[in-house]
């Protein structure tokens, strides 16, 4: 009796302290809208401090990830959590040393994250692994120097002045080419931009009683894992000998010699340990899929049909050897998921629009509108407040297309004037469907856009100018496109967390600025200091070779593939296909494990290692979700964070190392017993 007394007294007890957290974070939430800094007080010197910082890191690691597999996760959390730990910290010391300093909001805190997140994503569709690097002279040798299509004169080799140029051309266009519909897209449509609002969860979180002692937690944990991370690339460097390809840990035959000869090892990378516990489970597993189906069954067979399917006095890295069904298979796979997914956002996107606009004339939204609790209203009622002129947009555009119509073709003559004239009219409209689908889906299809103009263009400018037509075509569209769905979710992030849109918009034309002038310096950081785009090696670039090759393909057409190639690319096209239709038409238990095509064609090219490293993490994340499922959600994206940013910021002192001449002083190879 006296034991349930004691219970229900417990349980009162619980009730009453939620109901005072609950009436706290109710009183909070009324002050926040009270307390909201003019947008101008929201963009900071120590947060633009603080998103270069940030920005550099993790552009040298999403470049890291870029020039070896081409798979690089979304790092949006992981970038929010820190810009609250840098900031955090900052303010801390300053108070401890007497200074008195602004308090951190929250609006600060998305103002970081944006400008960061604006920053390394120029490096991400940069194309420096991909579009751009297919230009230089060695991915052009890959392709096949006697390869149709693929003309001596279609190269330009990467420049830190060119490249700063062209990014600074194509990514400030697509700052402006939504900006008037942000208010459609926001708040009449109410888009949810799943990864927005999950940025925005998070950052609301830190700035309330409760997320403030969480974040702590999170925050020990993140530079717990980082200083291992560091340490631990730090010490593996010691056994990677003088060319880093073949000695140290990265090249440790965990299943066995034969395995290794075939890609499949664990080679201790924490990098891609992180990758792999953000990913999700579905992702890991395809790409292990897709490793064991190429490497471990496909690559051997064919090797063994040399002097049948290919001639065997050809190198394997012939695109008529080899290296052709690599890439064109891994294509077909690419461009079945990409065109299934394409029509079905298009599709989908139509009908959405459809809908509400069928609700409008009915009078529901109306209907809606007044269900909505008084903080939404209010939250709509900040983000409208501080509007940006549509005239400001649309001169911008103007002026902006104005001077990459003549800039681009003085730096690429083969792609001419009229082409970029007609890109920059269609390119709102395209952004508007993209930025619509990932609202809707959070899938950005900015690279299909682009591989959509790369074949128009490849074969509209002809055998002579195609392939480089094509390659810079495809980076113009991808850059607009993307760059405008990106500016959408962060618009969510700062509409849920009471940020200024002005603010939102400035920060994220600073982060640009800043990844224009970044992103080349990283990538020839890399590209000075490693073997870059060498097949061989750890960087292999495998993007550029695929990414070139469709533009050959645009301009030829079938003749470019290798005998029978073709005939597996029809088979992987429609498997592609058929995959995700089963998985969309599928009951959710069976269509979850559908693999992804998309992630199962990485592999394909790279090898089987990374996505042993990868299934590592997921399957960390998987036994900590069974011990403990709530402090699982909460610490995996910390513990990840800090292993990725640990490893990634060994690479500065390596790439400097490299530069210097410093050479490691051990190889420690393994090779089989006599």
């Amino acid at each position: 009796m006296r034991s349930s007394l004691m219970v229900e007294k417990d349980a009162r007890n619980e009730v009453e302290r939620e109901e005072i957290d609950d009436l706290e974070e109710t009183q909070k939430e009324a002050d926040d809208f009270n307390s909201i800094p003019p947008w101008k007080n929201q963009i900071t010197f120590r947060g633009i401090v603080a998103s270069l910082i940030i920005g550099i890191i993790y552009s040298v690691i999403v470049m890291k990830l870029n020039l070896t597999t081409g798979l690089v996760p979304t790092l949006n959390v992981s970038a929010a959590l820190s810009a609250f730990v840098f900031l955090r910290s900052w303010t801390k010391l300053l108070t401890k040393a007497g200074i008195v300093t602004k308090p951190f909001t929250k609006q600060e805190n998305t103002v970081v994250q944006t400008c960061a997140v604006a920053c390394y994503s120029v490096t991400i569709g940069g194309g420096f692994g991909s579009y751009l690097l297919g230009l230089n002279t060695r991915t052009y040798e890959q392709s096949g120097i006697h390869t149709e299509g693929n003309n001596p004169g279609s190269t330009k080799e990467p420049g830190i002045g060119w490249m700063t140029g062209f990014l600074f051309f194509t990514c400030f266009v697509g700052l402006l080419a939504l900006v008037p519909l942000r208010k459609i897209m926001i708040i009449d449509y109410k888009l949810t931009y799943p990864s927005g609002t999950a940025t925005a969860v998070l950052i609301n979180g830190f700035h309330t009683s409760k997320g403030n002692k969480m974040a702590k937690k999170q925050v020990f944990e993140f530079v717990k894992y980082f200083s291992f991370s560091f340490i631990w690339a730090f010490f593996q460097w010691f056994f990677t000998g003088t060319n880093g390809t073949d000695c140290g840990f990265i090249q440790f035959p965990t299943f066995g010699l034969q395995a290794w000869k075939n890609s499949f090892y664990f080679d201790f990378s924490m990098t891609y340990i992180g990758a792999g516990m953000i990913c999700s489970h579905i992702v890991n597993l395809s790409l292990l899929f897709g490793a064991v189906l190429s490497w471990g069954i496909m690559w051997p067979l064919i090797r063994g049909l040399s002097g049948d399917w290919y001639p065997s006095t050809i190198p394997q890295s012939s695109m008529k050897s080899l290296s052709g069904y690599k890439v064109f298979v891994s294509i077909s796979l690419i461009l079945g998921d990409g065109l299934y997914h394409f029509i079905k956002i298009l599709v989908f996107t139509a009908r959405n629009i459809y809908s509400k606009l069928k609700n409008r004339h009915t009078g529901k939204s109306n209907s809606e509108k007044d269900k909505q609790s008084i903080t939404d209203l209010k939250r709509d009622e900040i983000f409208v407040r501080d509007s940006i002129p549509i005239w400001v947009a649309a001169v911008g555009y103007a002026a902006f297309s104005v001077v990459a119509i003549i800039a681009i073709p003085m730096m690429f003559p083969e792609l001419k004037w009229y082409f970029i004239v007609v890109a920059y009219m269609i390119a709102p409209s395209l952004g508007f469907s993209n930025a619509y689908g990932a609202g809707l889906t959070d899938m950005n299809m900015a690279y299909n856009y682009g591989k959509v103009a790369l074949f128009i263009l490849a074969a509209m400018a002809g055998k002579q100018n195609g392939v480089v037509a094509g390659l810079v075509g495809c980076g113009l569209i991808k850059s607009i496109v993307s760059i405008s769905s990106d500016l959408m979710h962060d618009f969510k992030t700062g509409h849920l967390t009471l940020t200024s849109p002005r603010s939102m918009l400035v920060s994220q034309a600073i982060g640009t600025g800043i990844g224009c002038v970044v992103a080349p310096l990283s990538f020839f950081l890399f590209y000075k200091a490693f073997d870059v785009g060498n097949p061989e090696g750890e960087y292999k670039a495998p993007y550029a070779l695929v990414y070139r090759n469709m533009a050959i393909l645009g301009v030829e057409g079938f003749s470019a593939l290798p005998q029978h190639c073709l005939q597996l690319c029809y088979g992987f096209f429609a498997f592609a296909v058929a995959a995700n239709v089963v998985r969309d038409l599928s009951p959710e238990k069976v269509g979850k494990w559908v693999p992804l095509p998309m992630a199962m064609a990485v592999p394909f090219l790279v090898g089987g290692y990374f996505a042993v490293d990868m299934c590592v993490g997921s399957l960390i994340v998987f036994v900590w979700n069974m011990r403990d499922r709530v402090k699982a959600g909460l610490m995996v994206p910390a513990v990840a964070s800090g292993l990725i940013c640990g490893d990634g910021l060994w690479i500065l002192p390596s790439s400097i190392l490299a530069l210097a001449g410093v050479k490691p002083p051990i190889c420690m190879r393994f090779v089989p017993s006599k």
